[in-house]
């Protein structure tokens, strides 16, 4: 992370009848918003929730949802919610249900579904997102603001969460029986006052993330039936091949009709792997 000498900008959300002020230091992801959220417990806002506001520039109504996740003492006490472009932002989205709108293309220029200053660099549009709000009579405060913004160690480039299609392992299957196993006594902790912790991982745990988009490691097992996205998953590709067959009801398939994800694993999956092929103490525990 690194220090950003930035601009801080209060804008007003709505219209005469109702409006609201959100403080954001990302004016160029707004037509993302899904949702304006409040705090729960702040008076100056309870009596709006539940109620819509008018997105800036974009005239979408998103609704006033109440989140405990928000801070009421920063900024307005009012947070834009753009699930496709912040962790915070996703995580409010997935709690209420709200629309996921990628306004980002990979390259860093607006997409089609910004439907604003489309094809145009990012940074770019938050100065332009800037001045046309100040001209619409919508931007009710501008401020210096450092920011704290994650960058690649390598280019020194802004990271941007974006949203993208990844392969995860439902983990559920494997934390109980491993927490099991300690509440049961079979797997001692030492000390065994970390037996708490352990329990708070193994029952929070959450689905992991296995796929790089990486030159070298273990692809991915899965095939996808020529250019769709319909795939099966196997450990080879001949497996993979009956099992197109079997869900097509097409016997005539061969290899070259699967085409087999670019995806590799991540490096913890694949060390993970590693004892368990070697050793094969799963399969043969006698061994």
């Amino acid at each position: 992370h690194q220090d950003d000498a930035g601009e801080f900008v209060q804008v007003r959300y709505g219209d005469g009848e109702q409006s609201i002020v959100v403080a954001t230091t990302r004016a160029e992801t707004m037509m993302g918003d899904g949702a304006v959220a409040v705090h729960p417990d702040d008076p100056r806002y309870k009596h709006m929730v539940g109620t819509e506001v008018l997105l800036p520039l974009v005239n979408r109504m998103i609704p006033i949802i109440a989140d405990a996740a928000l801070d009421m003492e920063f900024g307005t006490g009012c947070l834009k919610v753009t699930p496709a472009h912040d962790l915070v932002d996703y995580e409010i989205g997935l709690r209420h249900q709200l629309p996921v709108i990628d306004v980002f293309n990979p390259d860093g220029t607006m997409s089609e579904a910004a439907g604003l200053f489309i094809g145009e660099d990012r940074f770019i549009v938050r100065k332009k997102m800037i001045k046309a709000l100040e001209e619409a009579g919508l931007l009710d405060q501008l401020k210096d603001y450092t920011n704290q913004v994650g960058v690649s160690e390598r280019t020194n480039a802004v990271i941007e969460p974006r949203l993208s299609m990844q392969w995860f392992l439902k983990m559920q299957e494997f934390s109980k029986p491993a927490l099991d196993a300690v509440l049961d006594g079979e797997v001692n902790l030492i000390p065994n006052k970390f037996v708490n912790t352990y329990k708070h991982w193994m029952e929070n745990v959450r689905d992991w993330c296995l796929s790089r988009q990486l030159w070298w490691g273990h692809r991915i097992p899965a095939f996808y039936l020529g250019e769709t996205n319909e795939f099966v998953v196997a450990p080879t590709a001949e497996e993979a091949l009956e099992k197109a067959k079997s869900k097509t009801g097409n016997a005539q398939l061969t290899l070259a009709d699967l085409r087999q994800d670019e995806d590799v694993l991540d490096t913890w999956a694949s060390s993970w792997l590693w004892p368990i092929s070697v050793f094969d103490g799963l399969a043969h525990p006698e061994n």
